[in-house]
């Protein structure tokens, strides 16, 4: 049979698409090491399960703190400082070089501590040598991803090329050159390597502050267009999803972070709802809160104009809301909850209650609903911590800044469509396999 060369190439251009599209619709899923396991560099053994507790809802405040302060600055030039809960293992360069870094839907870069290194903070693990690399590039000044990345500039002095700055909300800075190289990350369910050649990297040679020894810098998961999640989309759609496995109840199961086909909540019962833009933070990733509601009373979100009003952050343990709003939920639980009143042990929560081993009590549901009809449960897990064997706390806290935090996703799976820019909550068990 003879087939003329033109439609040779378009029989090869088919069989491409067909190819490319399977590719995009493939997925992967990478571990998330929660900051208190066992697998993290974070975790002390001599630490008791409810001191764990405590110290996370110190850094939970101490985060809330600085997102409030972010929106004082140009959100580009600031970054959160506050370490995250979640971390991710991802190699660097050719050949790969492991890097741990903090897994953060609050900022939109990457960045690591790199060679060298001579102002930066003290890192256990070898930091990143750049020079041995044989993907290793500069971003020239003239590159666009210099020139629309906000943090970046122009550095002249030992060669013409792109560098970056990013200042914290307490004057934490890391500064480096901008870079290109592959990272590759190693799905859990395949046990294969996913390769992301020319990615760009903060590679930070000054780095000072608040950051811990324990990782090499930030995975930022944000909306901005150096994000992880947006330097994958060519491979994943721009789909990725994570479900958090109950954190401080019984033995911790580990949660993933899903990408492209496995990241889709593809459930008709599931309702996205919008991502909207908030000036405070442009690539945060903020919803818009309708109301919350306990049995059948509903309080209703203040709205800040168009724009979203509460965001949605994996590094936050506890939830944040309005003054009046806090005010009347915990009012609307003082009603609900037939337990006796206490203090909280930290001094930071303020609905408290005293609980007796093997004692039965009730936790009513809460409904957090969202612009477009998504409506989220809210179950126990969700809304009390145990802060120590005697006292269970309810999780959310007022601030200016309305933040929803990781332990009301628990026993939820997210997924975020970057594409179309909305979320989907789905309530399912995280630690059966999805």
């Amino acid at each position: 049979m003879f087939i003329c060369y033109s439609h040779f190439l378009i029989l090869l251009l088919f069989f491409h698409n067909i190819s490319s599209s399977k590719a995009l619709k493939s997925g992967f899923r990478v571990e998330l090491i929660h900051r208190d396991s066992p697998k993290s560099p974070f975790y002390r053994p001599t630490e008791t399960h409810f001191q764990r507790v405590q110290n996370a809802v110190f850094r939970s405040i101490h985060r809330a703190n600085y997102l409030t302060l972010d929106s004082l600055h140009d959100v580009e030039t600031t970054v959160i400082p506050t370490p995250g809960e979640y971390l991710m293992n991802y190699s660097v360069g050719t050949p790969p070089f492991q890097i741990l870094g903090l897994v953060d839907t609050g900022s939109s870069t990457i960045w690591m501590q790199c060679q060298p290194c001579k102002n930066c903070y003290k890192q256990s693990r070898p930091i990143f040598d750049p020079s041995i690399s044989s993907t290793y590039s500069s971003i020239p000044c003239v590159a666009a991803e210099c020139l629309t990345e906000k943090t970046s500039f122009c550095k002249f002095n030992n060669g013409k090329h792109c560098a970056y700055k990013a200042t914290y909300g307490d004057n934490s800075t890391t500064e480096g050159d901008l870079i290109w190289d592959t990272i590759t990350l190693t799905s859990s369910s395949e046990d294969k390597p996913v390769a992301l050649p020319k990615t760009v990297i903060g590679c930070g040679h000054n780095n000072v502050g608040i950051f811990g020894e324990q990782n090499s810098g930030i995975v930022g998961l944000g909306n901005g267009p150096y994000s992880l999640a947006t330097q994958l989309r060519p491979k994943t759609g721009g789909t990725f999803s994570y479900c958090f496995t109950p954190m401080y109840e019984g033995d911790r199961k580990p949660s993933y972070l899903h990408f492209g086909d496995r990241g889709e909540v593809s459930v008709k019962s599931a309702v996205p709802t919008p991502i909207v833009m908030n000036n405070a933070m442009p690539f945060g990733y903020y919803l818009v809160m309708e109301a919350i509601s306990v049995g059948s009373k509903r309080i209703e979100f203040p709205r800040n104009g168009e724009e979203g009003n509460i965001i949605l952050d994996s590094g936050t343990v506890l939830t944040f809301l309005p003054d009046e709003v806090y005010s009347k939920l915990e009012a609307e639980m003082v009603n609900a909850v037939n337990l006796v009143r206490t203090d909280d042990p930290s001094k930071v929560l303020k609905l408290c209650y005293e609980i007796r081993s093997g004692q039965q009590y009730q936790i009513p549901t809460v409904f957090a609903h969202f612009k477009g009809g998504a409506v989220v449960e809210l179950h126990s897990i969700n809304t009390f911590v145990k802060m120590t064997e005697t006292v269970i706390c309810l999780a959310f806290s007022p601030d200016s800044t309305a933040i929803f935090g990781n332990l009301a996703q628990q026993d939820i799976l997210v997924g975020y469509d970057t594409q179309h820019n909305t979320v989907t909550f789905l309530n399912t068990d995280c630690t059966s396999e999805l």
